[in-house]
C-alpha cells in the first residue's frame, strides 16, 4: 500500500472558520486526539502571532506524540530583510517543532500587486527561509501558496518557485488551492505534470469554495501527490477546507493507499465528533462516513434491501468507520422497519412474537397522541424496554415547578426550576437558573443527578426543536419537542409530546438522561441490559 502522508491544519486553518475559537486547553486536547488518530502532521499555528499561540506552544511540548510530528507554520523572510534577522522566522525556531510549514507566493499576480515586490525577491524570499530552517536541521514543507492560479497565469513563474524551494532543501512541496476555484480535472493535470517535471515529493492543500476540495484532494493523490493537507471535519475560512474524515477512508478503502494504520480508520467517527465536540460545534449529520445520517435508512425498499444484503444500499460496512446502521421511523418505513429496530435490540426476539406486536401496538398508540420516532432513537429503545418489561428507572421525579421573570432582573436569566426527586431511596431537592424554562429545567435536573450519576457532567444538549401540531387549537395546541444530546463520543435524539411546551420538553430531557445512563451501563458491564 502506497504512504499517504496525512497534514491536519485544524488548528490553524479550523481556527479561522466563523464561529471557532480555541482555548489553549482545546489545542492542547486536539492534538493528543488527532496523535491517537494517527495522522502524520499537526500543524500548530504560527508561534509568533499571538499569546495564545506562545502559551500553547510551551505546553505542547510536554505531549509525548506517538504518530505525529508537531509542526509550526509561518511564512517566508520579509522583503529585503536577511532572514535571520526576520522576528517571526525567529519565532519559528523558538516553538521548537520537527518541521516547519512555511508558505511563500507562487502566483505573480499576488507577488507584484498583493505582496508589492518584485519575482526576484520573491525567488530570493523562498529560498533564503528555507535553507535557513534546512541549516537548523528542521523538516520544511512548503506551501506553494495559490500555485494553481498561478500555475494558470504564468506557468514559468509558479514552477520556478517550486525549483527554488526545492534547491533551498523543501522536503514536500505543497501545491495549494488556496481560492477553491479549480475542477479536479484541472487539478489532476497540473499535479500529474509537476510530479512528472519536478523530482520531489508533492502535496495538496484544497478549499472547498466550489465543494470540490475532497475530488480535487483525491485527483492530485492520483496525479501523484503523496501528502494530503486538510481539517479532519472540514471547518475552515470561508466554505471550509478539504475534509479528511471522507479523504482518508476514500483514499485507504477505496483505492488501497495507506494514510493512517489500519486499525485507526475504525476510530474515525468517535474522532471526528470528538474535535466538534471540542470545538463547540455539531458534526453535521450528513458528512459521508461520520456523520449520523452516513448510514441511515428511511424508506421501506431500501430498509428492507439492506436488512437482505448490505451492499444494496451502502458502500461500506458502518462499522469500518466506527460508524453504526439506523432505521428511521417514518410514513415510508412501515411495519419491517419496526421489526429491524426491535430485533437489533432483542434478537432474538421473533416478528410473529405477541410481544413484537405489543410493541407494534404501544407505537401505533403513541403516534396517534402526535409522538414521531423517527430520529428519535433515545425515547424508541426506552418504549420497547418499558413494553417488554426490561426497564427501570435511575429516579423517580416527584415534582418540579418553574418560575418566570419578566423583565429579566440578570441579563440572560430568565427563569428558575425547582425540582424534587428521588434515587435509591434518598430524596433530593435542587433548583436553578436558566435562559428560559427548559433550560433552567435541564440545569436543575442534572445537578441534581450529578452527585449520584458523575458521568452525566459530561452530557449536554446540541439540538432543541419544536413542532407545533394541531395549529387550529391555538395556545391550547399539541406540541412536539424533539432534542439531540452528547456526551462528547455519542449523540442521541428524544422525543416529549404534550399540550404544555414545559412538560413536552421535560419527557424528552427525562428519557435523554435515562437512556445516556443505561449506555454507559451496558459499555462498562459489556452487555446489553
Amino acid at each position: 500500500m502506497n504512504k499517504i502522508l496525512i497534514f491536519d491544519s485544524t488548528l490553524r486553518d479550523g481556527a479561522q472558520a466563523e464561529g471557532i475559537s480555541f482555548s489553549v486547553a482545546d489545542k492542547l486536547k486536539i492534538v493528543e486526539t488527532l496523535d491517537e488518530l494517527g495522522v502524520s502532521y499537526i500543524e500548530a499555528g504560527n508561534p509568533g502571532s499571538n499569546p495564545k499561540d506562545l502559551e500553547f506552544f510551551k505546553n505542547v511540548r510536554k505531549i509525548e506524540l506517538k504518530n505525529a510530528k508537531l509542526t509550526a507554520f509561518g511564512s517566508t523572510r520579509r522583503m529585503n530583510t536577511p532572514v535571520e534577522d526576520d522576528a517571526n522566522i525567529n519565532s519559528l525556531i523558538r516553538a521548537d517543532t520537527p518541521t516547519v510549514a512555511i508558505f511563500g507566493k507562487t502566483w505573480d499576480f499576488h507577488v507584484e500587486h498583493i505582496l508589492k515586490t518584485t519575482l526576484e525577491e520573491n525567488l530570493n524570499m523562498i529560498y533564503d527561509t528555507i535553507k535557513f530552517f534546512k541549516d537548523n536541521n528542521k523538516e520544511v514543507v512548503f506551501d506553494a501558496e495559490h500555485f494553481f492560479d498561478g500555475y494558470k497565469n504564468n506557468k514559468e513563474y509558479a514552477l520556478k518557485t517550486l525549483q527554488v524551494a526545492l534547491k533551498a532543501g523543501a522536503d514536500c512541496l505543497v501545491l495549494c488551492e488556496t481560492n477553491g476555484g479549480s475542477f479536479p480535472n484541472e487539478v489532476y493535470d497540473i499535479v500529474k505534470e509537476v510530479s512528472e517535471s519536478i523530482d520531489a515529493n508533492i502535496g495538496i492543500h484544497a478549499h472547498d469554495d466550489t465543494g470540490m476540495a475532497v475530488a480535487n484532494s483525491i485527483m492530485a493523490v492520483l496525479g501523484g501527490a503523496n501528502h494530503v493537507q486538510g481539517t479532519l471535519i472540514g471547518f475552515g475560512e470561508r466554505c471550509g477546507n478539504a475534509n479528511l474524515s471522507t479523504i482518508i477512508p476514500n483514499l485507504q478503502l477505496k483505492k488501497g493507499y495507506r494514510c493512517i494504520e489500519q486499525d485507526n480508520i475504525e476510530k474515525l467517527t468517535i474522532t471526528s465528533r470528538k474535535i466538534a465536540e471540542i470545538s463547540n460545534i455539531s458534526l453535521k449529520s450528513n458528512m459521508p462516513y461520520v456523520g449520523r445520517s452516513a448510514f441511515t435508512h428511511k424508506a421501506g425498499m431500501h430498509i428492507d434491501g439492506v436488512t437482505k444484503a448490505s451492499k444494496s444500499f451502502e458502500h461500506i460496512e458502518p462499522s469500518m468507520v466506527g460508524n453504526e446502521r439506523r432505521f428511521l421511523m417514518s410514513e415510508v418505513a412501515g411495519r419491517s422497519t419496526i421489526i429491524e429496530k426491535i430485533q437489533k435490540l432483542y434478537p432474538h426476539l421473533e416478528k410473529n412474537h405477541e410481544l413484537t406486536t405489543k410493541i407494534i401496538d404501544e407505537i401505533k398508540k403513541m403516534e396517534h397522541r402526535g409522538y414521531q420516532f423517527e430520529g428519535a432513537d433515545g425515547t424508541f429503545e426506552l418504549l420497547v424496554r418499558k413494553t417488554l418489561g426490561k426497564y427501570k428507572p435511575f429516579f423517580d421525579v416527584g415534582e418540579f415547578k418553574i418560575i418566570g421573570e419578566q423583565p429579566n432582573s440578570q441579563k440572560g436569566i430568565s427563569s428558575s426550576a425547582i425540582i424534587k426527586l428521588v434515587v435509591d431511596g434518598k430524596k433530593e431537592i435542587t433548583a436553578a437558573e436558566g435562559e428560559g424554562p427548559v433550560n433552567a429545567l435541564d440545569k436543575a435536573l442534572r445537578k441534581a443527578l450529578e452527585g449520584f450519576y458523575p458521568e452525566l457532567k459530561n452530557m449536554h444538549l446540541t439540538d432543541y426543536k419544536v413542532r407545533v401540531l394541531n395549529t387550529q387549537a391555538a395556545t391550547a395546541a399539541i406540541t412536539r419537542v424533539l432534542i439531540e444530546s452528547t456526551d462528547g463520543e455519542d449523540y442521541w435524539s428524544t422525543v416529549g409530546v404534550s399540550s404544555d411546551i414545559i412538560e413536552a420538553s421535560w419527557i424528552a430531557l427525562v428519557d435523554s438522561i435515562e437512556y445516556k445512563l443505561i449506555k454507559d451501563i451496558e459499555k462498562k458491564f459489556k452487555t446489553y441490559l
